[in-house]
């Protein structure tokens, strides 16, 4: 033999040694396979019980989550469900301190004490609702978060610098939310 034809010929044996330990290897994995087989239904079950259990979960928890939410918004819409109306009535409420202020000149009318019943019972009927006066007086350090400044003017006092010179307009909040702002005078 020629030189030429023994490297083909190692050639040729290391191909087919080549293919037969492939062969053997896919023998042995499909003996795997089968084995595999056997087990992949119990398995798969298993499997697919534990899938289908943790999607349970979580979509209980997101019920839960919603459940929660809902109920949270709910009680949120129950407490200021009538914001709209008792805003709308807060004019009404400044226009009556107001007429109450003058008639106060003569205390021995009886519109004056008509009127003054008439507002005690309006503002305690709105207390009941949730609504409740922001005190702010005079001399109270000014806080942009609770107040509304409308204008600026020269302290009468170094004291006053920063402070309250005086309430234009009442403030009102209705639960923990805040429906008007008082409108304030602050001194620089």
């Amino acid at each position: 033999m020629s030189k030429k034809n023994k490297n083909t010929d190692t050639v040729i044996e290391e191909e087919v040694k080549d293919t037969n330990i492939s062969s053997e290897e896919s023998k042995k994995d499909k003996k795997e396979n089968k084995k595999e087989s056997k087990k992949d239904p119990l398995e798969e079950a298993k499997a697919e019980v534990e899938k289908e259990k943790e999607r349970y979960l979580r979509l209980f928890a997101e019920f839960e989550n919603y459940k929660k939410r809902t109920t949270k918004e709910r009680i949120e819409l129950f407490k200021t469900a009538g914001q709209e109306v008792i805003t709308a009535l807060l004019p009404i409420m400044d226009d009556f301190d107001r007429a109450l202020k003058e008639l106060e000149k003569n205390k021995e009318d009886e519109h004056y004490k008509g009127m003054s019943l008439i507002n005690s019972k309006l503002k305690e009927t709105l207390r009941l609702k949730g609504l409740q006066l922001i005190e702010t007086k005079q001399g109270d350090t000014f806080d942009a978060e609770i107040h509304e400044a409308i204008t600026q003017i020269p302290s009468p006092s170094d004291d006053l610098k920063g402070k309250i010179i005086d309430v234009v307009e009442k403030g009102y909040s209705l639960g923990d939310k805040i429906i008007r702002y008082p409108k304030v005078v602050i001194g620089q």
